[in-house]
């Protein structure tokens, strides 16, 4: 077995219980589930998705270098009888047991991330930190569902000292067979908010399936948990009825064991004083937005709780960057000088939309530059959907953004709010809006692009960086 491989073509046909096709690889060096990002040397499992069948793609992947494919048994025959195979009953279930059989030869401290706002930005900052510090493994993009953590799990290599896995749910009783199965030592829920409303009986539900997190959690292992969240209580009883004993809390709370003492925000970054465990630390932070330092405030919680230096980690978050469609920063060239676009683009929720509107609100404008903000519906927020979209109004108005832009049925709630000198356009989407958006903007301008993924805002940031290409946004703003 090379130094590069991840598992032998016999372990995996193992810990599947798979019945070997063909000339099976000694190496296998990764794990893919999409034809088109096969390199030489992967595994490709043939999943059944919602539109796609993966074993229509399994010729397609051999041809790109594939080392194996996992195919369930029905459908065995359609592939040659010398093609390197492994055959189950179930693909996807059989990517479960192989996750399950990662985690059993993994000797790492391995962290979990939920949280209805931040998981994403919170593993990658933590991917950050400890990766400065060990080989470290983390989720890819938001591999975060039923098929995204297993194969992120089966993907982490025995020789791994820390990994990282973020864990989502939008329906009750989906993050504990998840949890069960990565077995963290340590479990962050950086907060609770009205999310996925549409699939819940209130907020308390939410915290309720948040907490699902402590189900898997490893024996002596910690939480940890937002003592600002109004859910804090909840969640922490219930890690208390199931027996966890260290229960560490982050916030700006004076009983807070990582607390925030002072942030100064900044439009690209921010400077944080905090005592984290005991030790008082002052840091940099790469991003923007009072929300950004609270979670920092998790992050280095886990990462000591895990076993790694402070002073090291608390100097990597300096480096931290936003991840696509979260935050990322473009300069726009435009007549006579520059705007900013910031992408939010990837997706929204009433929490997330406020902490974006706080930071255009300290975005840096030019002499005759306005705030802009370009916002697509919320989804998934049921009866109170039409409530919470106008609610947004007040977080225009507190961090003075000049002029919004609004698409979409649920975002007219919001339109109709606005005072008639905020009001920029709207449209019923996001194409039809995209004409509206690209011309106004005028040298100056920081422009923010947000709304949930089903609103395809992103139509929106690609049509912005057509019309005005430019290069990344680079605020090296001092602390």
């Amino acid at each position: 077995m090379s130094a590069m491989a991840l598992w032998t073509g016999a372990a995996m046909a193992a810990a599947m219980r798979a019945q070997a096709g063909g000339v099976l690889p000694e190496a296998v060096t990764g794990l893919s589930i999409d034809s088109r990002t096969i390199v030489p040397g992967d595994a490709y499992f043939a999943i059944k998705g919602a539109v796609h069948d993966g074993h229509d793609f399994v010729a397609a992947a051999l041809k790109a270098g594939a080392a194996l494919a996992v195919v369930e048994r029905a459908q065995r025959d359609k592939f040659a009888p010398g093609a390197p195979l492994l055959v189950v009953d179930d693909v996807l279930g059989g990517l479960v047991d192989l996750a399950h059989a990662a985690r059993e030869r993994l000797d790492a401290q391995v962290i979990a991330v939920t949280g209805s706002v931040g998981k994403t930005s919170t593993k990658e900052a933590l991917r950050r930190v400890l990766g400065a510090q060990g080989q470290t493994h983390a989720s890819m993009a938001s591999f975060n569902n039923h098929w995204g953590v297993p194969l992120s799990l089966a993907r982490c290599p025995a020789t791994a000292r820390f990994a990282v896995f973020e864990i989502g749910m939008n329906h009750p009783g989906e993050i504990e067979p998840l949890v069960k199965m990565v077995r963290p030592q340590v479990a962050i829920i950086t907060t609770v908010e009205p999310v996925h409303l549409e699939f819940f009986n209130g907020i308390a539900a939410i915290a309720d399936a948040k907490a699902e997190i402590f189900e898997g959690l490893e024996p002596g292992g910690a939480v940890v948990l937002n003592r600002d969240n109004a859910q804090f209580a909840r969640l922490q009883r219930r890690a208390k009825k199931l027996g966890i004993s260290r229960i560490v809390t982050f916030g700006a709370d004076r009983k807070s064991d990582a607390r925030l003492l002072d942030v100064s925000l900044h439009a690209a970054c921010s400077a944080v004083h905090a005592n984290i465990l005991g030790h008082e630390v002052t840091y940099k932070l790469g991003m923007p937005g009072r929300h950004v330092a609270m979670n920092s405030l998790a992050v280095l919680a886990a990462a000591s709780l895990a076993g790694a230096d402070l002073a090291l980690a608390s100097l990597s978050l300096s480096q931290i960057e936003p991840a696509a469609g979260r935050g990322v920063r473009r300069t726009l060239e435009v007549a006579s000088g520059e705007a900013t676009l910031i992408d939010e683009s990837y997706n929204a929720n009433p929490a997330s939309m406020a902490a974006a509107l706080s930071v255009l609100g300290a975005a840096a404008v030019g002499p005759h530059g306005r705030r802009i903000a370009v916002l697509g519906d919320m989804l998934e927020l049921g009866p109170t959907s039409a409530g919470l979209h106008r609610g947004l109004n007040e977080a225009i108005k507190a961090n003075h953004i000049d002029l919004v832009y609004c698409c979409g049925p649920l975002m007219r709630n919001l339109w109709d709010a606005l005072s008639t000198g905020k009001k920029g356009g709207y449209a019923d989407s996001a194409a039809n809006l995209e004409a509206q958006a690209v011309a106004a903007i005028r040298a100056g301008d920081a422009i923010m692009v947000k709304g949930s993924l089903g609103s395809k805002m992103k139509t929106i940031v690609n049509a912005l960086e057509k019309r005005f290409p430019g290069k990344a946004a680079l605020d090296e703003a001092a602390v």
